[in-house]
């Protein structure tokens, strides 16, 4: 066992230069987690920015060559750059539908490209067919809804 080390006590003028020294210190302390706090905070806008960014450009290669393209956004980028909604149509029914990002089992990481081939039509499904699915483009929100007929 190390034997305990016991400082030496402090003139007066050594202990009011400590007390400067240790009120510095935590000044400074404050100081840098503010300035961490905001450079985070614009470093996580330039990453959404980014994101968004990265879909349109996506959704723009999905338009000009009419299929998945790869590289694609992985999910959790899509989600970041506020497109959280893939519209689909089904490859035999030609029945459109939106499929949010957010609710799906997959992780983050995965790419929207990957899920054109786990993503299947309920419709044609319950026909007992199982036509894979053809991803139109990355949607900040979902089209209107059509009425039930």
């Amino acid at each position: 066992m190390a034997p305990k080390r016991r400082p030496t006590p402090l003139s007066g003028g050594d202990r009011k230069a400590l007390q400067k020294e240790l009120g510095r210190a935590r000044a400074m302390t404050t100081i840098l987690a503010e300035q961490a706090a905001d450079a985070r905070a614009e470093g996580e806008a330039l990453i959404r920015k980014a994101d968004k960014l990265l879909c349109e450009s996506w959704n723009e290669r999905m338009w000009a060559n009419g299929g998945p393209v790869d590289p694609s956004p992985a999910i959790d980028q899509a989600i970041s750059g506020g497109y959280p909604w893939l519209e689909i149509e089904c490859s035999r029914c030609k029945a459109r539908r939106d499929v949010d990002l957010t609710t799906l089992h997959h992780p983050p990481t995965t790419f929207v490209h990957d899920l054109a081939s786990r993503l299947r039509c309920s419709r044609c499904a319950a026909a007992n067919r199982r036509p894979p699915a053809t991803l139109l483009q990355l949607a900040q929100r979902p089209r209107q809804a059509a009425p039930e007929t």
